[in-house]
């Protein structure tokens, strides 16, 4: 079998990594070694996160409304549950928008929730 010299195609993955680590600290910028474990491990938190941000934000809403909502003198899933029955089709993020940025609008949407829930 001949001998195979990979010269441009190590140069060029080296560089790849390189770009990748380019301003992390010590070692982990300069030594091949600790450019690819540090780019693998980065790779792990990113993909995890890409993730893990939707249920960050959807926790961040659900907490958003229930304040509101508890200010207007409901629990959350009374709230939910109100909505659901008067057919009101917003998703937890505009809620939460509302509730942040139009705490009157919010108040009136409370308020039917609480009629229908009465009846």
């Amino acid at each position: 079998m001949p001998r195979v010299k990979r010269g441009t195609v190590r140069r060029a993955g080296r560089k790849k990594l390189a770009k990748l680590t380019k301003g992390y600290f010590l070692n982990k910028s300069k030594l091949y070694k600790f450019m690819k474990e540090a780019a693998d491990r980065a790779g792990r938190f990113a993909y995890r996160d890409r993730r893990r941000r939707k249920r960050d934000f959807r926790r961040l809403w659900i907490v958003r409304i229930s304040a509101a909502a508890r200010l207007n003198g409901l629990t959350y899933s009374q709230l939910i549950n109100g909505l659901k029955k008067l057919d009101v089709a917003l998703d937890r993020k505009m809620l939460s928008e509302i509730a942040v940025r139009d705490a009157a609008a919010f108040g009136e949407l409370a308020g039917k929730v609480k009629t229908v829930l009465q009846v």
